[in-house]
């Protein structure tokens, strides 16, 4: 038996029935598992246990309806919430904003069918979600940087080396001590230098207070206003967390941007988001900001 392809079934029966009651013993049948078998395969699959990634789709398909005019209350109820206050809890962790700052400041287009097949190609241990589109200021950004490039795939070495140095040798204790910073989530961030020869300089920084004055002993640079398509890494162990954010770019790249309808906004930045997320060393979770206009 192929579990990859029960589990693409067990997908395509969530999204068919996702105004509908769900839970972990009727998709359990669907799979034609035990609940116990069925919970360790999904987790194993996907990333995310049964019910939190069904509560994550109905957040999704819950955003492409938010600009039809519905009143929130019935959006939130045809999606499995009892509440508008619970539905606009969950939306907000997702999502960043409450549901109605969303249907003011972006749009979702109904989420496609995850491929559980074209996941496993990337080997990152899991699917990753389709993204959420936010609106950001600019960002001031202080911190350290390397020189790196694509060619001949140079930054995915230095990139992870890079990290590595910064957490051992005393500069990320530095950077977060410092006065100026404004919060503590880092940010991985890539500023073109020669996009025709694939050179950027790469930088770990944290957001700065607006005003302040940084010392010389850290880089600082600007990340544009933006609207961003953001995707979340699937959960994994730190041992895996660098395997698993490279193959996450690997999709974004080559399988969500060219049918997306969207493509890279013209100077701006892409970055990684590490938050509380990232914290410990099981299930962390990297956000991905990419920098989009419709095409």
């Amino acid at each position: 038996m192929n579990y990859a392809n029960v589990i693409q079934e067990v997908l395509r029966y969530i999204d068919s029935h996702i105004a509908e009651a769900l839970n972990v013993e009727i998709l359990a049948g669907v799979a034609g598992f035990s609940t116990y078998h069925f919970c360790r395969v999904f987790l194993w699959h996907i990333g995310y246990s049964v019910m939190e990634y069904v509560r994550l789709r109905r957040l999704a398909f819950a955003a492409s309806e938010l600009s039809s005019g519905r009143r929130l209350i019935d959006i939130a109820m045809d999606h499995g919430f009892e509440t508008h206050s619970g539905f606009s809890k969950a939306f907000k962790r997702r999502y960043g904003v409450s549901p109605e700052t969303y249907r003011i400041h972006a749009r979702a287009s109904k989420p496609l069918l995850p491929d559980l097949l074209r996941m496993n190609h990337y080997d990152i241990g899991g699917f990753v979600m389709e993204p959420k589109f936010v609106t950001l200021p600019t960002v001031m950004l202080a911190g350290y940087a390397i020189k790196t490039s694509h060619v001949e795939g140079a930054n995915l070495q230095e990139i992870p080396a890079f990290w590595a140095a910064y957490t051992q040798d005393g500069r990320a204790k530095r950077l977060h001590q410092a006065d100026f910073v404004k919060q503590h989530a880092e940010y991985g961030a890539c500023f073109p230098e020669d996009p025709e020869n694939g050179l950027f300089t790469y930088m770990i920084g944290v957001e700065s207070k607006d005003g302040a004055a940084i010392p010389e002993a850290f880089h600082t640079r600007e990340i544009p206003a933006a609207t961003y398509a953001v995707f979340s890494t699937p959960p994994c162990g730190m041992a895996e967390f660098s395997k698993t954010i490279q193959g996450t770019w690997q999709f974004i790249m080559n399988d969500w941007f060219p049918a997306s309808g969207y493509e890279y906004a013209f100077g701006c930045v892409d970055f990684e988001y590490y938050d509380e997320k990232c914290a410990g060393n099981d299930n962390c979770v990297c956000d991905i900001y990419i920098p989009v206009v419709k095409r």
